[in-house]
């Protein structure tokens, strides 16, 4: 195969994701980066966050349709994606369940009211926007989208030492907050957030991430695991974090975690 990769940009890129991106593509991919408009893409996330608690929306989003709508402008009738959601969380299939809706929602606001409250344009979402192929009741099928992790054992601790092995591939010298590891999607630096907003709402955090994959691979026994969850689950992110979040979203600290306390729930204890 001579895949054609896709990457959509994280908000802001870490310098060793940056480093990890260019490693990779110096294995020998073509390449085409799609970084949505910074002003739009702030605003966006800001709204998920107030209202959604759920930052990352507006990213996923485009993470989840920009594959398939490149796919489509240059005639290639297959689209593969990593591991499906059900790895970590969630409903299994969405690769090949696509029910998208004419109308358009991101951070829970409409797009009408996202054009005449808050001034974007119709082009300033399209890029958000599904494939006509992923539209409810759409007999578009020319475009096929699968999970690699379907075909394919996924082993995030595997598929780190063989990118170490084969591209050179960088971890973080310090573990990520919120968890245990030094290698899993490290490369934008509000990513962190995204699993301490999950944490804050569902009771699962990125420590349970992380140490869920490596019991079910036989990396960490369930005592280990459990142990590791209570240690990081629960950490909040630092304040140089909480700077740039505010920073990157527009917020005052003050604002952030009044957000941050509206949403907050009360969890049992694992055990």
């Amino acid at each position: 195969m001579h895949p054609l990769t896709v990457t959509w940009a994280p908000h802001q890129t870490t310098d060793v994701g940056r480093r990890n991106f260019y490693r990779w593509l110096d294995m020998g991919f073509d390449n085409i980066l799609v970084t949505p408009n910074p002003k739009v893409h702030r605003l966006l996330t800001r709204l998920a966050f107030l209202k959604l608690l759920h930052p990352f929306q507006p990213f996923i989003l485009g993470q989840r349709t920009l594959a398939p709508k490149i796919a489509a402008a240059h005639n290639i009738d297959l689209v593969v994606f990593g591991e499906d959601d059900a790895e970590y969380e969630g409903e299994t299939g969405w690769q090949t369940r696509h029910e998208f809706t004419q109308d358009m929602h991101i951070g829970g606001v409409h797009e009408r009211e996202l054009m005449s409250l808050y001034g974007l344009t119709a082009h300033d979402l399209d890029i958000y926007r599904p494939p006509l192929s992923w539209v409810w009741g759409s007999e578009d099928l020319s475009t096929k989208t699968i999970a690699l992790g379907h075909y394919l054992r996924w082993d995030p601790q595997s598929a780190y030492y063989y990118a170490v092995e084969h591209a050179g591939f960088e971890a973080n010298e310090l573990r990520t907050e919120g968890t245990y590891s030094k290698y899993n999607s490290i490369d934008d630096r509000m990513d962190p957030l995204h699993y301490y907003t999950m944490y804050t709402k569902f009771g699962i955090g990125r420590a349970s991430h992380d140490a869920s994959q490596e019991i079910r691979n036989g990396y960490l026994t369930r005592e280990e695991g459990v142990a590791l969850v209570h240690k990081y689950d629960a950490e909040p992110p630092r304040n140089e974090s909480v700077n740039f979040y505010c920073d990157y979203m527009g917020l005052q600290p003050g604002e952030f975690w009044d957000t941050i306390a509206r949403f907050k729930k009360a969890y049992p204890v694992v055990r």
